[in-house]
């Protein structure tokens, strides 16, 4: 293969139509953020056109984290916007709960009935400006987590055991671990894993439901779920092209290489210690 050198001599007028023609052909923002990727501190609106075009784009947050929250309704704005969102998913209602038949103008509470909202699990103050961008934009909400009424058939399915392979399944099995503190009994970290397993394959149907050509569905999730290693991205078929972002509260990026393909960082939040309150022993029953 060869290449035509540029004549020494050439004007220096067709040397600056070239260079015109080819930053006109090339003016597109996705191509210029795909050589110039956002920063940090850029707004995300242009954080998410640099990630475009997916068939989903995954959202791993830290459920106490108000900034992660604004962020979400921030990018369900932003890909509505483009008329590129074709569904906002959510690890906080179950599967086959929808908003589907929901006029966009409905009521914050009638958006709850039709989602099956749970606002102590999971506060509506936090997740209800995400879920109302999506619907005044005429954007169906799905949920996308396995049902409490199919838990305890999923801790008993072997079929789940073999969803990852042996590395990931392992891995998967620490995970559960350490999210239940350590206090969970060794003979229940099994069919822990296998909800786990379960519901991330739960979200990654609701994903593969909600698909459509030339856009993209939108998955809110703890990160946990988000992991490409180990969560929804494992789930879904190969023609799925899948961004898992990691929404992350600190000072640091400790995210280990290839869990997530981004991470957006936000400010800390004060320390928690999160297992305080499992391994404080049960109070007594009071005397009648």
């Amino acid at each position: 293969m060869s290449f035509q050198r540029w004549p020494a001599r050439a004007p220096r007028f067709l040397l600056c139509l070239s260079v015109a023609a080819a930053l006109s052909a090339c003016s597109s923002s996705s191509f210029f953020s795909s050589i110039f990727p956002p920063g940090p501190d850029a707004p995300v609106a242009n954080r998410v056109s640099a990630l475009l075009p997916v068939d989903a784009l995954l959202l791993g947050e830290q459920h106490d984290a108000p900034e992660h929250h604004a962020i979400e309704r921030e990018t369900v704005e932003a890909l509505a916007a483009r008329g590129a969102l074709a569904a906002l998913a959510l690890e906080m209602a179950e599967e086959g709960r929808s908003t589907a038949h929901v006029a966009a103008t409905a009521t914050e509470a009638q958006v709850q009935a039709a989602l099956g909202w749970n606002d102590k699990a999971w506060p509506w103050a936090s997740y209800g400006p995400a879920v109302m961008a999506a619907v005044r934009a005429g954007v169906p909400v799905v949920g996308a987590n396995l049902p409490r009424a199919r838990m305890k058939d999923a801790m008993a399915d072997v079929s789940l055991d073999v969803q990852l392979n042996g590395e990931a399944y392992t891995a998967q099995q620490d995970a559960v671990r350490e999210g239940h503190c350590k206090l969970l009994p060794e003979s229940q970290i099994i069919p822990m894993t296998r909800i786990q397993v379960g519901r991330d394959r739960a979200m990654a149907q609701a994903i593969v439901k909600a698909r459509q050509p030339g856009k993209t569905v939108l998955l809110i999730a703890g990160a946990g779920h988000a992991v490409r290693t180990l969560g929804v991205p494992q789930h879904l078929p190969d023609d799925v092209k899948v961004t898992s972002v990691r929404l992350l509260a600190s000072a640091t990026n400790d995210v280990e290489a290839g869990e997530f393909d981004k991470t957006w960082q936000t400010p800390p939040l004060p320390e928690k210690d999160y297992c305080a309150e499992l391994r404080r022993p049960a109070k007594a029953p009071a005397a009648s």
